[in-house]
């Protein structure tokens, strides 16, 4: 989150308020498309003058399109605004074991897919997911490419934009961003995938009145993004919400951070399947398979979730004293399976609250695409924040200067 010193303040210049106000702009067209200038100046509270010279630079910039015509039963028929869905951002979700990269336009809607292994290695990762980049940045010439995004199971350093933490990958620390960006030409984000799942909630789910948020992404390993006053919250050094690497046992398993009996260890789904495994012959079932399972009554499949489960949500009895968040939201596979293992997680939160109600516990708004879809907002999220605009202008970035390449 941005600090304010009060012993070294600046006087906000004109250049800031005009980016405050297209920021405001450009995201209420977002939120509510299509819309009109008319509606735009009531709902923003801005002059309708200084609404048709934002949108009319909008329309330059071509972030903004004209949409269809509205109908009023006298006077003048207005015309709607939309985002122009002609621009595009490619994004990445690499996680340990599979890649899937995807084209989305401006709405977070995909219009590609694909997926591909892991290399055991951040230099073929990167050699792979260069030569795919520029396949698809030919396969949709057509597209404005506004850049890259990818979600990574670690963390990320904000200076360096290194990758600092990822246990579960097993590479050691890279640069990602740097070599990618000098193989394609294209500007490359990255964030740590439950902060990205963060940003998909707050873009695509429907938290507008949510102002303190953990989200909880359960996979290979146990991943949290803070949501603290209605900012992201990055910690020092990105490394804020690693409550996946809290040792809960120091006598426990062995964690892939090296540590001892820390909480992912106990509630991720390669969890699951030790505890699968502990108690039957059974070979090699994934994740997937074992909900499978679980969902047909499997005995054992249903021990090994339910312990899972249970685990998480004890977890979780960290997050709701330290921080106290108003919603816990889910994403992994288990969070289709919420009817039959969501109560067994509330239950345990609920245990936790010290005083009042207990937080909201829920599954994602789209826990199969919510890494990608954050990924969008990661990238996007510099022309539609009004603080994150107010924040460049401020460190002398150009902004509002309609930085996507034709391709």
């Amino acid at each position: 989150m941005r600090r304010i010193g009060f012993t070294n303040m600046r006087v906000a210049s004109s250049e800031t308020a005009r980016d405050i106000n297209r920021g405001v702009v450009l995201n209420l067209i977002r939120r509510r498309q299509p819309i009109s200038r008319a509606d735009l100046a009531r709902v923003s509270g801005l002059q309708r003058s200084t609404v048709s010279l934002i949108t009319e630079q909008l329309i330059r910039e071509k972030w903004v399109v004209y949409g269809p015509l509205g109908r009023l039963p006298r006077g003048r028929r207005p015309t709607f605004l939309q985002l122009n869905a002609s621009r595009a951002i490619l994004v990445v979700d690499l996680r340990p074991n599979q890649t899937t990269i995807a084209v989305a336009d401006v709405n977070g809607r995909f219009l590609s897919q694909e997926a591909m292994p892991t290399p055991d290695d951040a230099e073929t990762a990167i050699a792979n997911l260069s030569s795919r980049i520029r396949r698809l940045i030919k396969e949709h010439r057509d597209r404005l490419i506004e850049g890259v995004g990818i979600s990574v199971p670690g963390r990320v350093d904000p200076v360096t934009q290194r990758v600092v933490f990822a246990p579960n990958l097993k590479w050691g620390a890279f640069d990602l961003k740097g070599p990618l960006e000098k193989a394609t030409g294209v500007h490359v984000d990255l964030e740590n995938a439950a902060k990205a799942c963060v940003l998909s909630e707050v873009w695509f789910g429907h938290t507008e009145n949510v102002r303190n948020m953990v989200v909880v992404t359960v996979a290979e390993g146990i991943g949290t993004g803070i949501y603290a006053n209605g900012q992201l919250a990055p910690g020092m050094n990105g490394m804020a919400g690693e409550f996946g690497h809290v040792p809960l046992d120091p006598e426990g398993p062995v964690c892939s951070c090296g540590a001892r009996g820390c909480w992912e260890v106990f509630a991720s789904n390669t969890a699951a399947l030790r505890y699968y495994h502990e108690s039957s012959t059974a070979e090699g079932p994934t994740f997937r398979d074992l909900l499978a399972l679980a969902e047909s009554g499997d005995a054992l499949a249903l021990k090994a979730v339910d312990k899972m489960a249970h685990a998480l949500g004890r977890g979780m009895r960290m997050i709701v004293v330290g921080l106290a968040p108003e919603e816990i939201v889910v994403v992994g596979e288990i969070a289709r399976h919420w009817k039959r293992f969501g109560p067994v997680i509330e239950s345990e939160v609920a245990a936790a609250v010290l005083a009042g109600k207990p937080p909201r516990v829920r599954p994602a708004a789209d826990p199969g695409t919510a890494r990608l879809r954050g990924t969008v907002a990661l990238v996007l999220q510099k022309h539609f924040s009004p603080v994150a605009m107010a924040a460049r202008e401020e460190s002398g970035l150009e902004t509002g200067k309609g930085a996507a390449r034709a391709v």
